[in-house]
């Protein structure tokens, strides 16, 4: 049986990609600070709770990406021909599932605790010998929760783009909108300081539908990607353009009549058919489709191993661009 080719990425590319695994080591070390810091000054409030929760479900893109860097490195087996780049998208699906279920989870706690009106409190703690509002110590846990998150998903969002990689794209999404979560959750803390019991369970179903909604957004986009859905670039819908690309180049080719392109993400990488009419003098070569096959593996990183299949003519089903309605 044939097996995946061994696949590297080009030296640019490959010093991104060793970067962003860096950064998403310090990310992971810096969430477990996160979520340390803030377990320590929960207290009662349930927007604290949801904001913990969700500092603590951020630590899965970061997991799931590290984890399928290791995998993506793994050779093509006769068992596993296609190799293990796939292992992006299955740990993208599960890592937006969790996000999924935990914010619906939240937003029913939340939901009752309004719906009962239950009353929490925050007391006061003892520091240095003052007696010191615990809120305080929250809001501080909580700001220390955003703003470098905000920082570090600014910073992933364009490397997540050049090294088409949508966990990193989901988890640098998450982390750039942690300052929500944290404003929401110190109105709720303020809310319980003032005395509106109401602000706390309506700050943590703000952040519940938050969590919920980059669980649900994500999960979609994961799946769509299993069940081959025309390649998108991360954070979009549209169809990339590495599509046409390809396609324009294959119809320029002096022996090539017409083409309609197939193409299907696996991971990083995208593969694929080109349908090609061939036209011209004499029948082409093995060669001939063997050299276009390379040209079109030369001609973009994430291309891997798209095959040619000759036909006497194409039967009008379309190649890889999507209709609306299929989006």
């Amino acid at each position: 049986m044939r097996v995946y080719a061994e696949h590297e990425m080009p030296p640019e590319v490959e010093r991104l990609y060793r970067r962003a695994v860096r950064l998403e080591r310090w990310t992971l070390a810096y969430l477990v600070s996160a979520v340390a810091l803030m377990g320590l000054v929960l207290g009662q409030s349930q927007a604290m709770k949801a904001a913990w929760v969700e500092d603590l479900l951020s630590l899965l893109p970061a997991i799931a990406f590290l984890v399928a860097s290791r995998f993506r490195e793994r050779r093509a087996s006769q068992r596993f021909p296609y190799g293990f780049h796939r292992v992006v998208s299955a740990a993208y699906l599960i890592a937006s599932f969790a996000l999924l279920v935990m914010g619906v989870l939240l937003f029913a706690d939340s939901a009752h605790r309004l719906v009962t009106r239950e009353r929490p409190s925050i007391g006061l703690v003892e520091v240095l010998g003052f007696q010191l509002w615990l809120g305080w110590p929250m809001i501080a846990a909580l700001v220390w929760s955003a703003v470098p998150a905000v920082v570090l998903g600014r910073m992933k969002l364009p490397m997540a783009s050049k090294l088409h990689d949508k966990v990193l794209y989901a988890d640098a999404e998450m982390n750039r909108a942690d300052w929500l979560t944290a404003v929401a959750a110190i109105v709720g803390v303020l809310g319980i300081g003032a005395g509106l019991w109401w602000a706390d369970a309506v700050a943590a179903i703000v952040i519940s539908l938050d969590i919920a909604r980059d669980g649900l957004r994500n999960v979609k986009a994961a799946f769509a990607d299993l069940i081959d859905r025309v390649p998108t670039s991360p954070g979009t819908q549209e169809p990339l353009e590495l599509i046409a690309t390809v396609e324009q180049h294959v119809r320029s080719l002096a022996w090539v009549q017409d083409a309609e392109v197939r193409l299907r993400e696996h991971g990083h990488l995208v593969t694929g058919e080109v349908y090609v009419v061939p036209g011209g003098a004499g029948t082409p070569l093995p060669h001939l489709v063997q050299d276009a096959m390379d040209d079109l593996q030369r001609l973009d990183w994430r291309l891997r191993e798209v095959a040619v299949v000759l036909l006497p003519a194409l039967h009008g089903q379309g190649g890889s661009t999507p209709r609306p309605e299929d989006r």
